[in-house]
């Protein structure tokens, strides 16, 4: 297991390769944030992680078969990176950061355009509404003051 990569995988390329030429402009795996995030938008306040299906359990997903040998092993393998995976998003979520995964069945060649399109449009939409949001409290704020 030593040999399998864990960053610059093909599905990461794919995605990395779409969001720069569209303009979107990222940071990689930040150490800061938990589960070093493989794509990082500070912009968007996003992160983006792509899953791998057979190595977080995708379920309802034909990619992911578990081994018919050592099969505890595995289980509890997948279930750990399950766990750990909803307990990263969870912390993110509470530092104020979206979340998006985007799972490796989702880039094969018959679906890849629909889902990078669909994810720019989903970080052009938190984009506005977190832009819309920040200039409402300030006008909010502005009349608090223009009224004291």
């Amino acid at each position: 297991m030593s040999a399998i990569k864990g960053k610059n995988t093909k599905p990461e390329l794919l995605v990395r390769k779409f969001l720069f030429s569209r303009g979107f402009r990222y940071r990689l795996n930040h150490p800061r944030l938990p589960g070093h995030p493989d794509i990082v938008l500070r912009k968007y306040r996003t992160v983006i992680f792509v899953n791998g299906c057979f190595w977080h359990g995708h379920q309802g997903c034909k990619y992911f078969v578990l081994p018919k040998s050592n099969v505890e092993f595995w289980q509890n393998k997948i279930e750990r990176n399950r766990v750990r995976d909803v307990e990263e998003q969870r912390q993110l979520a509470s530092m104020g950061w979206h979340c998006i995964t985007i799972w490796e069945c989702q880039l094969k060649p018959k679906v890849r355009q629909q889902t990078l399109n669909s994810l720019e449009y989903t970080l052009n939409h938190i984009f506005l509404s977190d832009r819309c949001v920040k200039q409402y409290q300030v006008v909010e704020e502005s009349c608090k003051v223009a009224e004291s």
